[in-house]
């Protein structure tokens, strides 16, 4: 993949997954536990009330990486498979990892992703969406929710990949413009871990997320 391609990827990733990631008002408390909600609905109404949240939230628009982090581990997480996530971009080596190299590599990933798409947050007061009919059946337990982000320019294609756990819906990975974010981060990481094995790898995305903090002012919240 080219570097500009790659770039043109990262920028649309960037503001197509600000809903995920900005998922401040996402889930009422009350509504947490529910575990028999369809997985379009869950994501219909995780985009509504998001959108409600950032546009009531200037510190949100405004970067505030403290608030948006802990609006991360309180509201996101709870419906992400990061596990999964993690472990797909991953790929086979991540069965070769230690118990804490795994977390290390969660942890890193999980800050490279919420650092990497926090500037998408100021975007989404200009976005709109739109939901596609569920191609799924009521046996499915792996499922593709379709959507797209309409604002400036043409619109966005945002699908959710979704599987049914004990506890509800949880989402584990996201396509934009065809181009599925699991896949575009495992190429990346397999070429470090070639090079300098998983701990080259962790001390690569250790670096980057340095790297993004000094140059992301950190607010109060």
């Amino acid at each position: 993949m080219s570097m500009n391609r790659r770039h043109s990827i990262q920028r649309l990733l960037t503001l197509a997954t600000a809903p995920l990631l900005s998922l401040s008002g996402l889930l009422p408390l009350a509504a947490q536990a529910a575990t028999d909600e369809a997985p379009d609905a869950l994501i219909k109404r995780v985009a509504s009330e998001v959108m409600d949240a950032v546009k009531a939230d200037a510190a949100i628009q405004g970067g505030d990486m403290a608030k948006v982090m802990a609006l991360v581990d309180g509201k996101i997480m709870p419906h992400v498979n990061f596990v999964r996530m993690t472990s797909s971009a991953v790929g086979r080596f991540w069965r070769q990892a230690t118990p804490q190299q795994q977390k290390q590599l969660q942890d890193e990933f999980k800050t490279l992703l919420v650092r990497t798409y926090s500037g998408a947050l100021s975007q989404v007061k200009e976005q709109t969406l739109s939901f596609r009919p569920l191609r799924a059946t009521p046996a499915d337990t792996e499922v593709v929710v379709r959507s797209d982000v309409r604002g400036r320019g043409d619109p966005i294609q945002l699908d959710y990949r979704l599987e049914k756990t004990d506890t509800g819906w949880k989402i584990y990975d996201l396509n934009v413009m065809g181009v599925w974010l699991v896949e575009t981060y495992r190429t990346q990481f397999s070429q470090a871990i070639s090079t300098n094995g998983i701990d080259g790898l962790i001390a690569d995305l250790v670096a980057r997320n340095k790297k993004n903090a000094a140059s992301t002012p950190q607010r109060a919240s």
